[in-house]
């Protein structure tokens, strides 16, 4: 066999503890190594350690954190290289793609900019023309149009940054690339393009691929070699074929358990088998929408620059909504799904007014938002909740979870201090939180990503909304977590008659979850009908690319 590309042994890393305690091991005892080529996947809850191994390879952790253990890239220990060298290694030797392209883009430069400034760093001889010429095929490969190039990270969908960060990553043409969630916020196609393009480097530059992913789907499809962590320790390793179809551990068999739970839907879509039991979908009440969207647009133009604007460049227009139609019905689940940068999330905030839209009408409940005042579009929100993405930027950390939830009832004048707490242990115990008392008083800080996003959720149903609009809810959390937080919103939606706008793009999350879908490309609803429909028999070219491109761990 030949030497390997990497390796770890028998690492240790504790982060350093507020109080001076003694922390306990976030890596706990894990060795695991890779040959030059090979794809290996990590997998585990949140808080089990997988990005703290990420960080450790970097050598990115806090100063003051304990590491025992040994990190050799190429036999070479990278605990011991100098600064200099340590410059030289992340992203020629090494490269980390980061979960939060934010993390990774300054707001205040161009993607140009991050582009040519990573090149000419690593390589101050490279001219700008041709550092230029490079970062633009490199862009490319993850559809990242060249008329793009002076635009900041604000300007970019969340998806859209992160093909940027994954490009960076790729620009210096490193040996390992250690993936950390890399395609969290990315749609399927643009997914499968990306480790497509990522799997095939390793194969032409035998470049070696860390996959860190809570995506057992998506796992079984690109890696060869397989991990599973938990609480800190690796607790099973293997062929992905092996790990898969003969789990050996508990927890990854739990893990399995949970991931064909989300996809266990029959090609009918009829009825949904979950352990064991059959669940009818509900009938959707056709009588009158909930909500009416009738030719919506949202446009943004982009100003050309001053040099743009010497060269008669024209503005340009961005039709993020595009003549939407769409009627929403009482209690049922609509899904929408479509690519990072399609407009998903604009259709939303337009929904609710945070953005005006540019014409057309928002019905709901017959009353169309749209010619409302400041005021009374607030006094909406009412029956209108959302619920984020990342629910740890949605919490304000300087508040307590009883604080979080409460606040709404304080905007709306729903409630006395007394009655709000009352309410607020309620909704803590409904969702799941229990002890009420003790989750009422602990911060953001202090819980994990499930829990963080049971309070977003709490936070929304406080005012007892008709409608709620979740915009990727699970796609940070791990697959025991998301059928958990799954479960639990079909059991709010019964117990409060909730209407869902369900925003993703896991078709798997769609199909387990909705009545109807919606699949939205460039701005434009291209499809629409019953999720047994859409899946059996899909209209579009793109639901087609989309369904094509989908991971299943049945085809693992």
């Amino acid at each position: 066999m030949s030497k390997a590309l990497f390796c770890i042994e028998n690492l240790r890393v504790a982060y350093p503890h507020r109080n001076g305690e003694e922390a306990s091991w976030a890596v706990d005892d894990v060795s695991l190594s890779l040959q030059p080529g090979e794809r290996m996947g990590l997998v585990g809850e949140s808080g089990c350690g997988k990005s703290t191994i990420g960080r450790a390879v970097m050598r990115l952790l806090p100063a003051s954190s304990r590491i025992q253990g040994q990190v050799t890239f190429q036999e070479q220990s990278v605990f011991d290289l100098t600064p200099n060298q340590l410059r030289k290694f992340r992203g020629e030797a090494i490269a980390l793609i980061f979960q939060d392209p934010m993390t990774r883009l300054d707001p205040l430069m161009t993607i140009g900019k991050h582009c040519i400034e990573t090149l000419q760093a690593h390589s101050p001889e490279l001219s700008t023309r041709s550092a230029k010429k490079k970062a633009l095929a490199t862009l490319e490969k993850v559809n990242i149009p060249a008329s793009r190039w002076n635009q900041y990270p604000h300007e970019f969908s969340g998806g859209m940054r992160q093909r940027v960060a994954i490009a960076l990553a790729l620009l210096l043409n490193p040996k390992l690339i250690v993936a950390d969630e890399p395609t969290t916020s990315l749609d399927v196609t643009v997914s499968a393009q990306i480790l497509k393009e990522l799997t095939r480097l390793c194969g032409e530059e035998n470049m070696g691929l860390l996959l860190i992913s809570h995506d057992l789907a998506m796992v079984a499809e690109y890696c060869d070699r397989i991990g599973v962590m938990y609480n800190g320790k690796m607790v099973e390793m293997g062929s992905t074929e092996t790990v898969f179809r003969h789990p050996q551990h508990e927890y990854t068999r739990s893990l399995l358990k949970a991931a064909l739970h989300i996809q266990a839907v029959n090609d009918s879509g009829e009825l949904i088998i979950v352990n064991d039991e059959q669940k009818q979908l509900p009938i959707i009440n056709k009588q009158s929408p909930i909500l009416s969207l009738t030719e919506l647009k949202q446009y943004y133009t982009i100003e050309p620059n001053f040099i743009e604007r010497l060269l008669n460049t024209q503005t340009q227009t961005i039709k993020a909504v595009d003549g939407i139609n769409l009627d929403l019905y009482s209690k049922e689940i609509l899904g929408l799904v479509g690519e990072s940068g399609c407009g998903k999330s604009t259709l939303s905030r337009t929904i609710l007014q945070l953005i005006r839209p540019t014409s057309g009408k928002v019905e709901f409940l017959g009353q169309d938002l749209t010619r409302l005042s400041r005021q009374e579009i607030r006094s909406s929100r009412r029956q209108i909740q959302m619920v984020f993405q990342d629910p740890h930027a949605c919490l304000n950390p300087a508040m307590t979870v009883g604080q979080s939830i409460a606040d709404p009832l304080f905007i709306h004048n729903l409630a006395d201090p007394v009655k709000a707490k009352e309410q607020v242990l309620w909704m803590l115990e409904k969702v799941g939180l229990t002890p009420p008392k003790v989750y009422y008083e602990r911060y953001p800080s202090d819980l994990s990503g499930g829990q963080q996003q049971r309070v977003a959720i709490a936070r929304a149903l406080i005012t007892h909304p008709k409608l709620l609009i979740c915009d990727e809810p699970v796609s940070m959390l791990d697959a025991s977590v998301q059928s958990q937080v799954l479960d639990l919103m079909l059991q709010l939606k019964e117990e409060f008659e909730l209407t869902y706008l369900f925003i993703t793009h896991d078709l798997c999350l769609a199909r387990f979850l909705c009545d109807r879908i919606a699949v939205m490309n460039s701005g434009k609803i291209v499809e629409l009908g019953l999720t047994k429909n859409i899946f059996a028999n899909p209209q579009h070219p793109y639901t087609k690319t989309l369904l094509a491109a989908a991971p299943l761990l049945a085809r693992a």
